[in-house]
């Protein structure tokens, strides 16, 4: 049977749900072979194999921690000359994407970016987009070489499908190129507590209505009922509001959870085109005529520093 490489994300021995969603739709394709590189391979290796791959191409060396993106690009060429995939699947980080799009150009190789669904097709598989504020779906398939496509989080279902998982050394040369650019230093990100912005499940946004930093308590607090991840609007951020690695948009981040509650926020382009692949919308704003309620799945005009609170309460009292 075809078989399919997913590149593995992992931070601190645990799969990034991602990736788990990679292992999903790689199984429609083919057989997944998941390819680990670093460290904790011998850790994450028996998720991998719950979660449907079939093998387990592990590269650990020094490279992958000392240098950017490139040795990361290496393992993946070199997987591709073991395998022969009939697709290679990357997550749509922003890392990942790099990755990808350097992999597809070794490669002579097609890329499809920012994929919210695969399928198998006759001639290769088939990937769904969303366009234009979700107001084109396009279908489409690479027709030259490898297949290479980056697919966005929360765009298919995580569920066991135990597969063997056997795990295998890949050899990996790296050249002179690799090390052109150097890592010089790293610190972990402080955690507040909350989902990762770009993999959460929900969204909770606060925008120019927010009117302040300090009100943006209003937004952080219904989020941490629904436990959900918190994002801010352009406006807001460029306020100083809230920290610009919370911004949801064009020049933020791009997410797609299964529910975005955005608050406060007009619904300019800027802002729609880094959330209009959320599965169901809701928004907050008093002003009947913001171009959000185009997009919407359900709207309410009141105000947000009354129904927030009023979301909180009912969120509390559901949870009992």
């Amino acid at each position: 049977m075809a078989e399919v490489i997913v590149y593995v994300e992992h931070v601190g021995g645990a799969v990034r749900k991602p990736t788990l969603e990679l292992l999903t739709l790689a199984r429609r394709l083919g057989e997944p072979v998941a390819v680990v590189v670093g460290p904790g391979a011998e850790v994450v290796a028996p998720t991998l194999a719950e979660h449907g791959a079939v093998r387990v191409l592990v590269a650990d060396a020094s490279e992958f921690g000392e240098y950017l993106v490139v040795p990361k690009v290496d393992a993946l060429q070199a997987a591709c000359d073991a395998v022969s995939p009939v697709a290679v699947l990357v997550s749509s980080s922003m890392e990942g994407k790099e990755v990808a799009a350097r992999l597809a150009l070794r490669l002579g190789s097609g890329i499809i970016t920012d994929a919210v669904d695969l399928q198998a097709g006759e001639a290769g598989p088939i990937a769904t987009q969303s366009a234009f504020a979700t107001s084109f779906t396009t279908r489409s398939r690479v027709t030259k070489g490898t297949p290479v496509i980056t697919v966005k989080p929360n765009s298919a279902p995580v569920g066991p499908a135990p597969a063997a998982g056997a795990v295998e050394t890949l050899e990996v040369s790296f050249s002179e190129l690799t090390k052109g650019t150097r890592i010089i230093a790293s610190a972990p990100r402080e955690s507040s507590g909350r989902p990762e912005l770009t993999e959460a499940a929900i969204v909770v946004s606060g925008g120019r209505g927010v009117d302040g930093a300090e009100n943006f308590a209003l937004v952080e607090t219904l989020a941490d009922e629904l436990g959900a991840a918190v994002g801010a609007s352009r406006a807001a951020v460029d306020a100083g509001w809230y920290p610009h690695s919370h911004q949801v948009g064009q020049t933020g981040k791009s997410v797609s959870p299964q529910l975005y509650l955005a608050a406060g926020i007009s619904g300019a382009i800027q802002h729609r085109a880094g959330m209009q692949t959320s599965k169901t919308i809701v928004a907050v704003n008093k002003d009947p005529e913001a171009p959000i309620f185009d997009l919407v799945d359900y709207g309410i005009v009141g105000d947000l520093f009354a129904v927030l609170p009023q979301l909180t309460e009912e969120t509390k009292a559901r949870k009992g």
